[in-house]
């Protein structure tokens, strides 16, 4: 139950500038480009500094099809090569999943997320506002034995309890 209570109040604490509320003009391009493993480059270099990828990410919004770096007055654009963020751990509690992303950032398993498993190899999740999370393979792994070993698996599709939530993992093919 601590580790619940951990986690509930890691989330409660996560927040993000009202960057959907910001619409300034497109005022550059940035060589800044957030790679398919979840690093960040910037003019070749990978950002090795975290606080400075999370202040970044924390302004990062998601628009016609493009991505920016917003504040009250500028909008810069740079490059997502698949998702800006990966879900790269998952935690059973309480029946409940927990997620975390590469940058440390917490979030309940909900329907809320829509996961998205269309291409099984990239499946993903809404992480904030309309900003998406790749699920990292092992999480997927994770989620579907877990899934099978708790009688899942009903009419060709796998699915994961989460709370009082069923999150289609799965379409099985006979």
């Amino acid at each position: 139950m601590q580790r619940l209570d951990e986690l509930l109040k890691q989330i409660s604490a996560q927040s993000s500038p009202p960057v959907e509320l910001w619409n300034p003009a497109h005022c550059a391009d940035m060589d800044l480009v957030i790679r398919h493993d979840g690093q960040w480059v910037h003019e070749g270099s990978v950002i090795e500094r975290a606080p400075l990828i999370k202040l970044f990410a924390s302004i990062l919004k998601y628009e016609t099809g493009e991505y920016y770096l917003v504040t009250p007055v500028e909008k810069v654009r740079i490059t997502v090569e698949n998702t800006p963020f990966i879900v790269s751990r998952a935690e059973h509690i309480n029946d409940r999943w927990f997620m975390t992303n590469n940058l440390g950032e917490v979030k309940e398993l909900t329907n809320e997320a829509h996961l998205n498993v269309s291409d099984d190899q990239n499946p993903v999740i809404f992480w904030r506002s309309n900003l998406t999370a790749r699920i990292n393979q092992s999480v997927m792994y994770q989620w579907q034995t877990y899934a099978l070993d708790h009688e899942g698996l009903q009419d060709s599709k796998l699915w994961l309890h989460s709370g009082e939530d069923l999150i289609l993992l799965a379409t099985v093919e006979e």
